[in-house]
């Protein structure tokens, strides 16, 4: 079996470092047909120099030199960051165990004595080569395990955290439930944000004005409907009525009477008196939702309302006193709709004698472990099962997400999530996230023809075009009325109103 070592596949420098030109000469022609690249110095001074700019893959180092010896050179070349790996092979004339303990402590990690032959000086140099390359590799494997692990560490740590923080999140919400959700009626306003915290400060500050009126604004899907409940049961007017009445949904000829009253006869088919949303909310709180999308023409008798605490029914000659806190909401952003005309700035500042803004829920994700609990506790029971573990992983998806929808959007998710998941632990891909880009365009298709094809699906009676285009935007929309409108080009008002039909859209 032959044993001689394979010659180097690549040209590998190697440098011997001899004061003796014949002793450079023998190495050289040793090594040299092996296919390795030979670097030579006569002294140490100049192994030093030729070792820090070529990088050999080993030195082969004689030990008696003039000037400076090859332990001095071995232990230099082990003191430099740029050298310190480069295997060093002694070259000795003494073979005795003292000078061979010098030179393994001076860094060496192998020695040839003199007279040596050319078949061993092969050999050990292709061995320690070997043992070099599989250092390294081994080293760069370490480093690239130490990353991984480094890794794996930090988002075990991430996942621990995370539910650490839903843990803490079942026990405050069990503190909430006892405490200030019942004394707030806070139920669906779970959060220990600072920004949570101010409105639940805010609503406090509200207990003893009653007839306060208050102005609440925020996104969709933020909780505003929430906070006006919690105004309302909270203050002495808890144990009269709360009306809520969406200003979007009441249609046009029928504002004044709904929200006013009427009297019999006042106009065909008021076949009796009927007391307006004012009338029934007496003693209690009107909750005005959409004040933003109110016609002018309801503004200005919404404000004489306000303002002299009367309402006069429609066909009715004299007005009826009323005592009723107004509590209004909106999403729009009231300056520019006052700018452009649309909403009067005289009621804007009688609604908005107290304000309140409820926060994104991109701006309190501090909260989000502890919305998640609730909803789980909340929808599990609804099941009839136990709620089941919250992935780490899926918290922290939730935690990067947008949420376009706000805290609304967060209750449909976790309750797909609760059902995908079949009662085992949410992992991330039970979270069904909208996505922030448009839809792609179909396969193949061009605007023109996407807009064939659409046409193509339609039914041809208009009533049913109308119904599908809703409900494909209620569908894409996860319901949002506002956000469908927007998509479809048209007020909200005509969704509520086809809503409102006797045979739904759905």
């Amino acid at each position: 079996m032959d044993t001689k070592p394979k010659k180097s596949v690549s040209r590998e420098k190697i440098l011997l470092v001899d004061d003796h030109p014949a002793n450079l000469a023998v190495l050289t022609a040793a090594l040299e047909p092996e296919g390795y690249e030979i670097l030579a110095a006569p002294n140490g001074l100049t192994a030093l120099k030729v070792a820090a700019r070529a990088t050999p893959g080993l030195i082969l180092l004689d030990v008696m030199m003039p000037e400076m010896d090859g332990l001095e050179t071995c232990r230099r070349l082990k003191a430099a960051a740029a050298t310190r790996e480069i295997p060093v092979i002694f070259i000795t004339a003494r073979d005795d165990p003292a000078g061979l303990v010098a030179g393994f402590q001076a860094g060496g990690v192998d020695y040839l004595v003199k007279p040596f032959r050319a078949e061993e000086v092969v050999a050990r140099v292709a061995t320690h080569l070997q043992m070099s390359r599989l250092t390294h590799e081994l080293q760069e494997q370490n480093r690239v395990l130490e990353s991984r692990t480094a890794e794996l560490l930090a988002e075990i740590s991430r996942r621990r955290e995370a539910e650490t923080a839903l843990k803490v999140a079942d026990e405050q919400l069990a503190a909430l439930a006892g405490g200030e959700a019942a004394r707030w009626n806070l139920a669906g306003l779970i959060g220990q944000s600072r920004l949570v915290q101010k409105i639940i400060v805010d609503i406090c500050k509200l207990h003893q004005f009653t007839h306060t009126t208050v102005l609440i604004t925020g996104e969709s899907g933020t909780g505003k409907e929430l906070i006006a409940r919690a105004i309302h049961f909270e203050s002495p007017r808890a144990a009269a009525a709360y009306i809520p009445v969406n200003c979007v949904a009441i249609p046009g000829e029928l504002a004044e009477s709904m929200l006013f009253g009427h009297v019999k006869g006042a106009f065909t088919g008021a076949t009796a008196d009927r007391k307006g949303y004012f009338e029934l909310a007496h003693g209690g709180t009107l909750f005005l939702d959409e004040i933003g999308d109110m016609p002018l023409s309801l503004q200005v008798k919404l404000l004489r309302v306000l303002e002299d605490g009367c309402v006069t029914p429609v066909g009715a000659a004299e007005p009826r006193r009323v005592d009723v806190r107004v509590i209004a909401a909106t999403n729009a952003d009231l300056a520019e709709r006052i700018a452009a005309g649309t909403f009067r700035q005289d009621l804007y500042f009688r609604l908005a004698r107290y304000t309140v803004t409820t926060p994104p829920l991109r701006e309190r994700r501090e909260d989000l472990p502890l919305l998640v609990a609730h909803f789980l506790n909340t929808f599990a029971a609804e099941m009839g099962r136990q709620p089941p573990a919250f992935s780490g992983g899926a918290l922290a998806v939730l935690q990067q997400y947008h949420f376009p929808g706000n805290v609304r959007e967060l209750k449909n998710i976790i309750e797909r999530a609760l059902i995908d998941s079949d009662g085992g632990t949410i992992e991330p891909r039970h979270l069904q996230l909208l996505a922030r880009a448009a839809p792609a365009p179909m396969a193949g298709g061009s605007p023109v023809r996407d807009r064939e094809q659409l046409a193509a699906e339609l039914p041809l009676n208009l009533a049913a075009a109308e119904d599908l285009l809703i409900q494909r935007a209620l569908q894409q929309t996860e319901g949002n009325i506002a956000d469908a409108a927007r998509l479809l080009g048209v007020h909200r008002t005509r969704i509520y109103r086809k809503l409102a039909q006797e045979e739904p859209v759905a």
